[in-house]
């Protein structure tokens, strides 16, 4: 009898685990009453007077192992580290799973699927029906990049500076389908938004049909004015797809009010979700005319659900999604995209006047946000990020992609302003001695 009183209790417990959104999540149990103390000594300050506070900070700080990391953790913009109230949501569904996969993915973590999605939809101000949960970015895009019906001569128009997998899926269907597909340069920093509307106008014709946009620009940080472009197009009948992989739980925007028809992001960015957790948004109306993927029962559905027909996958990092969702509320949107603008604006106000360092990107807050771009004079982009690492234990992203050549530095809100510094200090030996 103890047995089988052992197994229901189990069962009952995991079942249990599931609630992300209910007073058994993990973030109730571990931050919810400290926060709430935290947040009631600043109550009345604005989003950006909160940025610049440290001892509110300090407290979002603790909830990240990475805060104490051996190294200073400057790519975020490639991959954040989750909580580690996420860590453990993400091991302890694993540990579940093992004890019986079959019944415990299917029975108990796939039946928070729903109540996932409609946390997503909540924050991205859209329909919870509107909301595909997958892997990544790249997996959202390519879905609708390869399920959309193009013909031999149809346009595409894009940019050089957009994301390389999604270029290649463009370059894949020109060459197997012999649609045309048009890519755009910019020279970044723009700080003029009709500049870029014009570009994308100016290269509409006729047999144009998509124009691909990327809403925070990888390589440098740039932010394009995605919705004036969004509604340009529509009024020239053309339909828009958003990478929204750098801007979903960083910027404070609906997905919405983007105006695109189709938007895809990667969660295990500025969401801080478990590794390997992404997001497809469809306006709608447009489900029913794209392709799955993978294949579905109803190829043709206007159920977004179609898209989720992966196979088996990863159980664990889908519901640690839960998790992150709870953590990033708590901060609140606005107040994230602030402080890590803050950041941002700290460590590079305070290199480019440093003689010999540059900034690459924009430093108006509506140009940028987390991402910067920097290079010193005499050092290519490789050299520069390996001397931060090797010397300084600074990781860092190099880039050189047509005409942006860069050390890209993403901090997050986990980022400490004594590692700002720590940088800034670096930058300034470092071009001290390039230039002698």
């Amino acid at each position: 009898m103890n047995y089988y009183n052992n197994r229901r209790s189990f069962i009952k417990k995991a079942s249990a685990l599931v609630g992300a959104f209910s007073i058994n999540s993990l973030f109730h149990q571990l931050h919810a009453e400290s926060w709430k103390e935290a947040t009631k000594s600043f109550e009345g300050l604005s989003a950006q007077d909160l940025a610049a506070n440290e001892d509110y900070w300090s407290v979002i700080q603790q909830g990240y192992s990475a805060s104490s990391s051996p190294i200073i953790i400057l790519n975020n913009g490639g991959v954040s580290p989750s909580p580690v109230v996420v860590q453990q949501a993400v091991e302890r569904f694993n540990q579940m799973t093992n004890q019986g996969p079959s019944y415990f993915m299917w029975q108990i973590l796939d039946q928070g699927r729903e109540s996932l999605r409609e946390g997503l939809a909540k924050l991205g101000g859209c329909s919870a029906e509107e909301i595909a949960i997958n892997r990544n970015a790249t997996e959202a895009l390519v879905t609708v990049i390869y399920g959309l019906d193009l013909k031999k001569g149809d346009e595409v128009i894009g940019s050089t500076q957009d994301y390389p997998n999604m270029m290649q899926a463009w370059r894949q269907r020109a060459i197997r389908e012999g649609i045309v597909y048009k890519q755009l340069t910019f020279d970044f920093p723009i700080e003029n938004d009709e500049e870029i509307v014009e570009k994308y106008r100016k290269a509409i014709t006729p047999k144009s049909k998509i124009i691909h946009l990327t809403h925070v620009i990888n390589w440098n940080g740039q932010i394009m004015p995605v919705k004036k472009i969004a509604r340009m197009a529509h009024e020239h009948g053309l339909e828009v797809i958003i990478d929204g992989a750098h801007s979903f739980g960083l910027l404070d925007f609906t997905i919405p009010e983007l105006e695109g028809d189709y938007f895809g992001t990667s969660l295990h960015k500025y969401l801080s979700a478990p590794i390997g957790s992404g997001m497809l948004w469809i306006r709608k109306e447009k489900i029913s005319k794209v392709w799955p993927l993978v294949c579905a029962g109803d190829p043709r559905s206007d159920n977004i659900r179609k898209f989720e027909n992966l196979g088996t996958r990863s159980f664990p990092i889908e519901q640690g999604i839960g998790e992150a969702l709870n953590f990033h509320n708590a901060i609140g949107t606005k107040r994230k995209e602030e402080r890590i603008r803050y950041l941002k604006d700290y460590w590079a106000k305070k290199a480019k006047e440093i003689p010999g360092v540059q900034i690459q990107t924009s430093l108006k807050a509506e140009y940028s946000c987390a991402l910067a771009g920097v290079s010193v004079a005499g050092l290519n982009p490789s050299d520069l990020s390996s001397i931060l690492f090797n010397t300084y234990k600074i990781h860092t992203t190099s880039i050189s992609l047509e005409n942006i050549h860069c050390v890209r530095i993403s901090p997050h809100v986990y980022t400490k302003l004594s590692d700002l510094d720590r940088l800034v200090e670096a930058l300034g030996k470092i071009a001290t001695k390039s230039k002698g």
